[in-house]
Formats: structure tokens, C-alpha cells, sequence
């Protein structure tokens, strides 16, 4: 197992050249690549409730860490992948970046930036599937987790620990195919509406 972080490695995955200098250092091949990074609030902003809230600095700063991130990785991934043998490229997305399942509106940067996540990795999947026909290309919901980043909104949502909610996605993963790629799916595995 490999992991990379920005603590540890220096990875930073809103900088194009530390993403290829930091995976341009692997050799081996990968047949799990498990992108775990996001943001909800950036800079001591507030997911916001309505659009007058809405600032450019905010809604740029949502789109490099939760969508140009994962898509920077993946690019410089790629030939870390197998070409004939089974293997995942996962993201964590968030049900929020649901078009479809978007009920209650608001928090515009954040919902934005993991609908692009998605549409990324749907259109990359078509991609990566012309070359890696045995790949499953997939954004994760991984549900509510307990943390820091989430203790404001635990009273609205049921939530799991950090350890029970990877375990759940690694569940996920390994009951993945090559049929699921370009697919969103939840912790338990059940399809989000895009």
C-alpha cells in the first residue's frame, strides 16, 4: 500500500506539478487508487445557505480542491492503472453533487464543485474504459461521517465512525466490476442519481 498526503509528501493535489512530481515518483502498478481529499468549507467560509453568498474566491476555491484535485490525480494516474486486469479508481463525491437528488438547494460551491466531480469522472470512465476495459472508474458517497468537519450537521443525519465508514467503502470496492464504471454510488453500494 501506498498512501500520499500533503502533511506527509507534500502532495498538493490543487497544484498540477506536485500531483505529477509526487505520483511521477511510483512505479509500481496500482489495482486500487482510493482518492479520499476534500473540503467542505475553505478558508473559514461557510457552505452557503443562499446565493447572495456566493463569492468567486469561495466557488473557485471548492472547484480546486473537490473537482480539479481528483481529476488532476487521475490524469497522472493513469498509467499506474492495469490495462488487463481488474482494478479501481474511486473519489469520494458527496450526495450533495446529486443534481437529481437536490431537494433542499443551498450550499452552491460545495454541491457544484462535486456535480463537475462526478461529471469528471463519468467522462473519464468512458475514456479509461477504450483502454481499461477490466477498470471501474467510480465516485463514492461515503454518508455522514463523524468528525470534525461534519459535527454541525450530525443532528440532521444519522453518521458513522471514520473507520466504520471506510470499511464500508472499501466493502464497496471490492464488490466493484468493470460493468459499475462511470457509476456514483453510496456507502452501502446502492446507485446515486446523478
Amino acid at each position: 500500500m501506498t498512501a500520499l498526503s500533503r502533511s506527509h509528501d507534500g502532495l498538493d493535489i490543487t497544484d498540477e506539478t506536485s500531483v505529477a512530481d509526487c505520483l511521477g515518483a511510483l512505479e509500481a502498478s496500482y489495482d486500487l487508487i482510493f482518492v479520499t481529499t476534500g473540503a467542505l468549507q475553505g478558508a473559514g467560509r461557510l457552505p452557503e445557505k443562499t446565493m447572495r453568498a456566493v463569492s468567486p474566491v469561495a466557488l473557485m476555491d471548492q472547484f480546486r480542491v473537490n473537482a480539479l484535485g481528483p481529476m488532476m490525480v487521475l490524469k497522472h494516474a493513469k498509467r499506474l492503472l492495469p490495462r488487463q486486469s481488474r482494478a479501481t479508481f474511486a473519489v469520494l463525491s458527496a450526495r450533495v453533487g446529486s443534481i437529481g437528488d437536490n431537494q433542499l438547494g443551498g450550499w452552491y460551491s460545495y454541491r457544484a464543485a462535486k456535480a463537475a466531480l462526478n461529471q469528471l469522472i463519468h467522462t473519464s470512465a468512458i475514456e479509461l474504459a477504450r483502454t481499461h476495459p477490466q477498470l471501474a472508474c467510480v465516485a463514492l458517497h461515503p454518508g455522514t461521517v463523524q468528525t470534525e468537519f461534519t459535527k454541525d450537521y450530525q443532528s440532521r443525519h444519522a453518521t458513522v465512525s471514520p473507520q466504520a465508514a471506510a470499511s464500508n467503502l472499501i466493502s464497496v470496492i471490492e464488490g466493484l466490476s468493470p460493468a459499475d464504471t462511470g457509476g456514483f454510488f453510496d456507502w452501502a453500494g446502492k446507485p446515486v442519481p446523478w
